[in-house]
């Protein structure tokens, strides 16, 4: 057999991900004969036919389905070997990090604390959904994803998942809730408007579950998938906010807020996702607390 040839390879992967030679070739920006050309020198060199057929689509064979997941994990490592030797040449260490939109700057702050005010390091945040932020890190383009919802995974999926720390969830409102808190949880749950994350978030269903068993229908005066309206709500006292207490921390050590309850069997818990590289971000392993090998297990 003739050397495998990347030019080749890379050809055949993007016409079986755009599923027709002509969309190939566009998004290649060469012409459709030089691709269908070249993938049938590479079905030469490799003995097999990659594709078959079916009206104006190519479908992958059995030999094209296992030679794409070998295409994949060959412009993988060679992505992954760029983007080293890249950061390797640069003075200042990078890390680059994603954070699902709603969590909580505090948490946030707490996972970056062993970086700060270092000169030697430049961290770079980014903030979006759990979806774009999974592509970001399969492309290489984030180092970590902070979330706290886990990813869906099973046998073929890149994701590696660490427990970082989880965070009780509180009842949190103004001064002027106090004395309604003094007269019991079911008391305030009855009573006062609530201000409550999101119906998809975990910590939502968490919270229903808890009322539903409690039978107790809340009276709801705002709902925001955003840790930091939440915290704003509260402390225009709009109502009596369902939120980790360290969302509110500042405001509590001033006195702004009051945290009445700790809600029994409710918490938010906080993952680090990563995926496997031959040759990971050496500063993870200083904000993660040790080696990073994508074992589970909680952080102190």
């Amino acid at each position: 057999m003739a050397n495998l040839n990347l030019h080749h390879l890379r050809l055949f992967r993007a016409t079986a991900r755009e599923g027709t030679l002509t969309a190939a070739a566009r998004a290649l920006n060469i012409s459709q004969s030089a691709v269908s050309t070249q993938i049938k020198a590479l079905e030469a060199d490799l003995g097999h036919d990659l594709f078959e057929r079916r009206g104006r689509n190519l479908v992958l064979t059995e030999a094209g389905r296992i030679a794409l997941d070998y295409a994949d994990q060959i412009f993988l490592a060679s992505d992954q070997l760029m983007a080293t030797f890249r950061a390797v040449g640069g003075q200042r260490k990078v890390l680059r990090i994603g954070a699902l939109a709603t969590l909580s700057r505090n948490f946030q702050m707490r996972f970056l604390a062993p970086l700060i005010g270092r000169d030697d390091v430049e961290v770079v945040l980014r903030s979006g959904t759990q979806p774009s932020l999974l592509r970001a890190l399969e492309a290489m383009s984030i180092d970590v994803l902070l979330t706290n919802l886990v990813p869906a995974r099973d046998a073929a999926s890149p994701y590696l998942v660490r427990r970082l720390d989880e965070q009780p969830v509180s009842l949190v409102g103004a001064r002027s809730r106090l004395a309604l808190a003094a007269q019991g949880l079911t008391r305030l749950l009855t009573t006062v408007p609530l201000i409550l994350p999101t119906p998809e978030t975990a910590l939502r269903a968490g919270f229903d579950a808890m009322i539903e068993r409690m039978g107790i229908v809340p009276r709801i005066a705002a709902e925001a998938d955003d840790m930091a309206m939440l915290r704003l709500l509260a402390r225009s006292d709009a109502g009596v906010a369902v939120i980790p207490p360290i969302v509110v921390q500042d405001e509590l050590a001033a006195g702004l807020l009051y945290e009445l309850f700790q809600l029994p069997d409710l918490s938010e818990v906080f993952y680090a996702v990563t995926i496997r590289r031959t040759f990971p971000n050496p500063l993870l392993a200083e904000v993660l607390g040790r080696d990073d090998d994508g074992a589970g297990g909680a952080a102190d």
